[in-house]
């Protein structure tokens, strides 16, 4: 018997070196202040006149706006002088005709028409307000309360919005905003006629919005073939004076749930704007592609010069965009492929598009430019980053926000078939660009066999079974990237993400069905949602695929995610418990019943109340075992406090082990940068405890 037991040890010790061990935590390479540490720009826009461009920096919450003469030697400098982290954003911003100021929106929430105190401040919230800053730099003044500023194409008058108003100021003296007009409806969209005669915009009401032309010489309103449907981006004919404007049906089901296909297909219309006189010129076929997808950019319509209508459509299942004469007739696709198209530009005379697509590169965004009427796309430069928001001044330049796997997203303008840098002197030299390293694409099976995609970070380290960890993207409709992301909290993320991979875990960002990039199927998956939450196989396919790898701990695996990525942690948690050891779960969805009725579509439906509960985190809260940090800002107008209240109190009910993070007074997207370094060091700690592996940091 001894001797057996001797043979046993011999034989174990001997196999014992070709058994992945257990790797330990290595300390960071950097800190998570400096992965943010990269001023992360927004609201790029070209200026009328000149090589010139303007955008808005946000360094760590400190947001001013910039320009760039990228005539000969490219110089940046910021024009206004804001200093503080007071949670205060800045967006909306636009050039006067003859590029001697900008205006833009301030306020501590730009989403919104209710105010927001995220500052804490004693005398309570402020809403938005229109200011305006001379493009040379110096004091900014203020205009009024409101947001989208816009000026006359002559310069003489600048309009902006309010709840359900549209304002005018003269830019150019100190008098008091007036009221060109008061709607029913919420106004938005608002865009002048090339002449400066006319405004069009959109009233938003109950159950259907409307195309509307003030005309500022008769001082009346127009509307345009007004109907029972939701009509949205007006554009103005070259000559004024007609407007095209897309047409959606308001059958629409219950919001987070699959629409592939609408009743009524979504339609283009072309109105007379001096009679409001319309008829439909182009309509999407009946099945794929009849449901309206815009893209990210602000107006998904564009008229060109040549006479044509330019927009995007699903017709083969990808967002591509299509061209169609403005007198109607047939179609003619101005790419195609299995990819999507994010962006569409316009150049001001109306000659050339610019697109943004992820055309042979699934997991980034390239762009592409093409002659609207007879041209094929060509790609501006091969380059292995991310480019978004595509920008064409009056002479052609292109301008873009570009990033890396490995650098913060930037303003660049594409000279001599390459990008340059806008503004390279902003980044400061604390950006641990050195120190990171691009994620790999990877696809593995979801429980039910559908393709899920994400992004692999591997620790420096490669030995051993290292702690990891999964995170869940929000929205749904969003999509993480092989770099930067050109949204900003999920740029944040990312920085995360790499700063978890730096300290030795393994990170796998899901990109879960219900997201963008990956074709109609994909984003408007059966039974998703809170029409049953199919995405939960998504979660057990990447357990799966993590626990199957060599360089995974199996039995320490934790996940985190905001928002839709909270619901999915939650989700996660609740079901799968055995195989999750922690989470961390920011302003996440809880009970679909609660957050339905919060958009204002409670469920009447008795077999769709029982899918949706089934299909929520409360269904099966019996089942969590796990620990889980819950951090929610209590001003939160995207998904409701109340949500991660009820979270709260079911996990005292069932014994769970959590702890809570409350941030008050603060937004969805957190306004603050010292919010996001709550949430971020709170979670980096929370993993840390529960997977064993303690914080190192490395100096800040």
């Amino acid at each position: 018997m001894l001797r057996h037991r001797w043979a046993g040890a011999m034989i174990a010790a001997m196999l014992l070196p070709l058994a992945p061990s257990v790797a330990q935590p290595t300390r960071a390479d950097f800190s998570i202040e400096q992965v943010l540490s990269a001023p992360y720009p927004t609201s790029l826009t070209a200026a009328p006149v000149g090589e010139r461009a303007a955008w808005t920096f946000n360094d760590r919450g400190v947001r001013n706006v910039w320009v760039a003469d990228a005539t000969n030697a490219i110089h940046a400098r910021a024009i206004t002088a804001f200093t503080q982290d007071d949670g205060n954003d800045i967006g909306d911003l636009a050039w006067s005709p003859d590029a001697g100021s900008i205006a833009f929106t301030r306020g501590q929430t730009l989403e919104s028409d209710i105010p927001a105190n995220v500052a804490d401040a004693p005398e309570g919230p402020l809403g938005r307000a229109i200011w305006i800053v001379a493009a040379a730099g110096g004091e900014p003044r203020k205009l009024g309360n409101g947001h989208s500023p816009s000026f006359s194409p002559d310069g003489g008058q600048l309009i902006f919005l309010d709840k359900k108003q549209i304002l005018a100021v003269d830019p150019r003296v100190g008098a008091a905003p007036r009221p060109l007009l008061t709607d029913l409806g919420t106004v938005g969209s608002a865009t002048w006629s090339p002449d400066g005669r006319r405004i069009a915009f959109v009233s938003r009401r109950v159950g259907h919005s409307l195309v509307g032309l003030y005309d500022r010489t008769a001082k009346t309103i127009t509307w345009l073939a007004p109907s029972f449907d939701l009509d949205s981006n007006p554009v103005f004919s070259p000559d004024g004076s007609h407007v095209a404007f897309v047409r959606a049906a308001t059958d629409k089901p219950s919001p987070f749930t699959s629409h592939r296909v609408a009743t009524t297909p979504w339609s283009i219309w072309v109105a007379d704007a001096s009679t409001g006189e319309g008829r439909q010129v182009w309509s999407a076929d009946h099945g794929t592609g009849s449901v309206w997808h815009p893209t990210l950019s602000e107006n998904s319509l564009l008229w060109t010069a040549g006479g044509q209508l330019v927009f995007p459509w699903e017709k083969t299942g990808w967002l591509l965009p299509y061209a169609v004469a403005a007198s109607g007739g047939a179609t003619r696709p101005l790419a195609s492929g299995a990819f999507e198209t994010a962006y569409l530009a316009i150049a001001p005379d109306r000659r050339r598009i610019v697109f943004a697509s992820n055309q042979d590169d699934v997991d980034r965004l390239h762009l592409w430019t093409v002659d609207p009427v007879r041209g094929a796309p060509t790609r501006l430069a091969s380059t292995d980053g991310v480019e978004a928001f595509p920008e064409i001044a009056a002479d052609g330049t292109v301008f873009a926000l570009r990033g890396t796997g490995t650098r913060q997203l930037a303003p660049v303008v594409f000279r001599r078939d390459a990008w340059l840098p806008l503004a390279p002197a902003a980044v400061p030299t604390t950006f641990p660009t050195t120190q990171l390293a691009t994620p790999e694409s990877v696809s593995f099976p979801a429980k039910d066999g559908q393709l899920v995609h994400g992004q692999l970070f591997l620790p420096r380290n490669a030995s051993g079974r290292h702690p990891t960890v999964i995170f869940f993207h929000g929205g749904p409709p969003r999509q993480m990237l092989a770099g930067f992301h050109y949204m900003e909290f999920y740029s944040g993320a990312y920085g995360f993400n790499e700063y978890l991979a730096s300290k030795g875990y393994v990170v796998l960002s899901v990109n879960y069905r219900g997201g963008i990039g990956y074709g109609l199927n994909y984003r408007e998956a059966n039974d998703f949602g809170a029409g049953g939450g199919s995405e939960v196989n998504d979660i057990f396919g990447a357990l799966t695929y993590l626990r199957n790898r060599s360089d995974v701990d199996a039995k320490r695996i934790g996940v985190w995610g905001g928002s839709y990525g909270g619901l999915m942690t939650a989700l996660a948690l609740a079901r799968a418990s055995d195989q999750v050891a922690v989470g961390v779960d920011y302003a996440g969805v809880y009970d679909w019943g609660g957050l339905l009725e919060q958009y204002g579509a409670a469920l009447s439906d008795r077999d769709a109340v029982k899918r949706a509960r089934a299909s929520s985190p409360i269904a099966t809260v019996d089942r969590w075992r796990s620990p889980v940090l819950v951090v929610h800002a209590d001003d939160d107008r995207n998904v409701a406090f109340s949500q991660s209240t009820q979270l709260v109190q079911d996990l005292r009910a069932h014994g769970v082990e959590y702890q809570t993070i409350v941030i008050p007074n603060e937004v969805h997207d957190l306004n603050r940068y010292s919010s996001w370094l709550t949430l971020f060091h709170a979670t980096d700690d929370y993993l840390d405890k529960h997977l064993n592996a303690p914080a190192r940091r490395s100096g800040q």
